[in-house]
């Protein structure tokens, strides 16, 4: 081997061994194990009677705390928000909205939840913003004794993100489920609830189906999930079909606010009877990834299109289209008119001013816009300017690919017809 051969394996050999001691420096840092969130001005979380409170300073993790190191291999992410303190209100479950009963717990991978029922038969849910992401951590991330890899990326979610994506969709004009952020102490209500969700942080919204209708549309029947919205199209056939005009508005917002994890069963519907039949309105839950801060060596490793295609970091610009664009999108959209996606992008981009985007920053508190809202706020601005060359490739992308070849994620039990299998209005 020659010398300049042996002088590159020498350097790329130092470089691999300095990136692996970082790396391991760099996880050993932060603990592994799950936690909640940390109450501020309270010694003893057991001698409090928070019947007495009706609010508490509070802070979402001091998990993510970190060093140098940590902000060089793993990011900057949202650390400073996750443990900034802000005010809470406590909520009692025998008195929120004059007494809501438990029905089940819910939540995916990452999120605990409870599903609520109110005595006027809304569903709502609390879902807990402290993650615990044990359930993504591969077995060989755990064997190399790196898993802290999946649970510190969880700063690279903005424990407070949902808030104001649901107001960037208000004015937008989409459906938001109402998200407030709420402090659940331990208390008689949870019963065999209480270890697992008393005391900790949660998001109080509407949950996205149900018998009783809590949008301000009219008309509307009931909410449904996307499996029970395929099993009404069985059932009604051409009767049922989906508001387009709404679907791409709604996913549009998706681009603006950088919400990448939008799979079929993070959607509800509501359904409006008309003259004609049943026409679907889309209602986009679960916004844990709005605003996803990708920072760091290993994250901007791993968000490569050509690594994890579907992990897209908020940025001023979308850099990876394909990567946002899911098999529900090709699902509801496959054959639709360019004009209705074009319309739709003059539409936001005539809608969301300057000066409303800013005045949106009002729904969070004051230090937490210090820390990130302006930065937020100017992404924004620069992919809604961009939106129509988004709006157009996302027709674009949908018509590439074609309908699907298999059942949509959560309709794999459902008996489909080849047509209703491929899309939503496939003949």
């Amino acid at each position: 081997m020659s010398q300049p051969l042996k002088r590159i394996g020498i350097a790329i050999t130092i470089t691999v061994l300095v990136f692996l001691a970082l790396l391991y420096w760099s996880v050993s840092s932060t603990p592994k194990d799950f936690s909640t969130c940390n109450l501020l001005e309270i010694e003893s979380i057991n001698n409090v009677n928070f019947k007495n409170h009706d609010s508490v300073l509070v802070s979402a993790s001091f998990l993510y705390k970190p060093n140098e190191i940590k902000k060089l291999m793993q990011g900057e992410q949202y650390r400073q928000a996750w443990a900034a303190p802000i005010k809470a209100p406590v909520v009692f479950l025998d008195t929120l909205f004059g007494g809501v009963d438990i029905l089940k717990e819910g939540g995916g991978k990452q999120t605990h939840s409870l599903k609520l029922k109110g005595k006027n038969g809304i569903i709502y849910t609390l879902r807990s913003i402290n993650k615990d992401p044990e359930a993504l951590v591969p077995e060989f991330l755990k064997a190399l004794g790196l898993e802290n890899v999946v649970i510190d990326g969880i700063s690279a979610q903005h424990p407070y993100g949902a808030i104001l994506a649901a107001e960037i969709q208000r004015l937008s004009g989409v459906i938001h489920t109402h998200p407030k952020v709420v402090f659940l102490p331990k208390q008689k209500t949870l019963s065999n609830y209480n270890d697992k969700y008393g005391n900790r942080l949660y998001l109080l919204e509407y949950e996205t189906e149900g018998a009783v209708n809590w949008t301000q549309l009219n008309d509307v029947t009931e909410l449904l999930d996307t499996e029970d919205l395929q099993e009404l199209k069985i059932e009604k056939a051409d009767a049922v079909r989906i508001n387009k005009d709404m679907m791409i508005r709604t996913r549009l917002v998706d681009f603006i606010i950088g919400d990448w994890d939008r799979h079929a069963k993070q959607w509800g519907w509501a359904i409006q009877k008309n003259e004609s039949g049943y026409e679907a309105v889309p209602i986009a839950g679960d916004r844990d990834n709005a605003f996803f801060n990708v920072e760091g060596i290993v994250p901007s490793i791993l968000s490569n299109k050509n690594v994890v295609p579907e992990l897209r970091p908020f940025k001023e610009d979308i850099q990876f289209l394909e990567g946002m664009v899911y098999p529900f999108d090709r699902y509801f959209l496959f054959n639709t008119d360019i004009s209705i996606f074009t319309d739709q992008a003059k539409y936001l981009q005539k809608t969301l001013t300057d000066d409303k985007l800013e005045a949106a920053l009002n729904v969070w508190p004051e230090n937490i816009v210090k820390l990130d809202g302006h930065t937020i706020i100017k992404k924004i601005k620069a992919r809604r300017d961009k939106l129509m060359d988004y709006a157009i490739k996302f027709k674009d992308i949908i018509d590439a690919k074609g309908v699907l070849e298999e059942p949509l994620k959560g309709s794999e039990d459902l008996n489909l017809e080849n047509g209703l299998l491929q899309c939503f209005e496939c003949k």
